[in-house]
């Protein structure tokens, strides 16, 4: 499991659908599973979960973006999971971790868009 996480300033958005897609358009085999969207008063939380295959595992790695945001005070957090083929250990997470790589890149640039 790898984890990133960002606060940032922005518009919720603009920066959800931003992420979302870098990572569809960032590989082939890359899927969005599922979200869920609440919005509180003036305090939004969106969750979604991404598959793609990893052709270093040879298996699917998935990863779960939660973007909170109140007013232009965001924080973003990904976690990625799976891309191990071991049983009691896990070996092998580099597909974990490009994974992730994608989604912290993307937010890096938008950052950088902004000129924050």
């Amino acid at each position: 499991m790898a984890k990133y996480e960002r606060r940032l300033r922005g518009n919720f958005n603009e920066l959800l659908n931003w992420v979302h897609n870098d990572i569809i358009n960032g590989s082939s085999s890359a899927s969005y599973e599922d979200g869920s969207d609440i919005y509180i008063e003036d305090t939004c939380v969106a969750v979604r979960v991404y598959e793609r295959y990893s052709m270093i595992g040879q298996n699917r790695v998935s990863m779960n973006i939660t973007l909170v945001g109140k007013g232009e005070d965001l924080h973003i957090i990904a976690i990625t999971s799976g891309g191990s083929q071991a049983v009691l250990f896990k070996i092998n997470t580099i597909g974990e971790g490009t994974f992730l790589k994608q989604c912290s890149e993307s937010v890096e640039r938008y950052i950088e868009s902004r000129g924050v």
